[in-house]
């Protein structure tokens, strides 16, 4: 009973904690309105390991609640990098980075072993999307637009679903 108390809180925690994750990081850059610091490549490799994730849970019919948290996390990361393109004078390459996004994730469902080869590569696509944004740090030397709030959230909701995904909780 205790124990399926705590894995109901982390998954609440986690779920909130993503509905707010990248809110540190749009305001902070609203308010500079530089990206310096934010890797773009870093971004969009975020964003296809969620798109991917979310592609999965969708084409093998995963009930809603279970993969919740990736499209607000998607739709979070879309306004980050709205913003990013936005400050770098590129919105116009929006149009072009939406039809590479949508027409992926559908090219993703054509074959079930597509979608499922893509999904393996899930935790490799996130560890390169950090590893991109901490190369971005180290090259500018500038951490001035990176939220630590929004990676501080960001660690939790990670150890968060890697302790549900243990215990066979999504």
């Amino acid at each position: 009973m205790a124990r399926e108390w705590l894995l109901d809180s982390l998954n609440l925690s986690t779920l909130l904690a993503c509905t707010v994750l990248k809110l540190p990081q749009i305001a902070l850059l609203t308010r500079t309105k530089s990206p310096k610091g934010i890797s773009v490549r870093g971004l969009i490799l975020e964003l296809s390991g969620y798109i991917v994730f979310t592609t999965y849970e969708m084409y093998h019919e995963y009930p809603f609640a279970t993969y919740l948290e990736y499209p607000i996390l998607i739709a979070q990361d879309t306004v980050l990098f709205l913003l990013i393109l936005h400050y770098n004078g590129n919105l116009r390459q929006s149009l072009i980075y939406s039809l590479i996004f949508v027409g992926g994730s559908q090219l993703l469902m054509l074959k079930s072993w597509i979608i499922d080869s893509a999904m393996s590569l899930c935790t490799f696509i996130s560890a390169s999307s950090r590893f991109a944004q901490l190369q971005c740090l180290w090259q500018t030397k500038d951490a001035g637009q990176v939220s630590a709030l929004t990676w501080a959230m960001s660690t939790y909701t990670c150890m968060g679903n890697s302790e549900l995904s243990r215990t066979g909780q999504s």
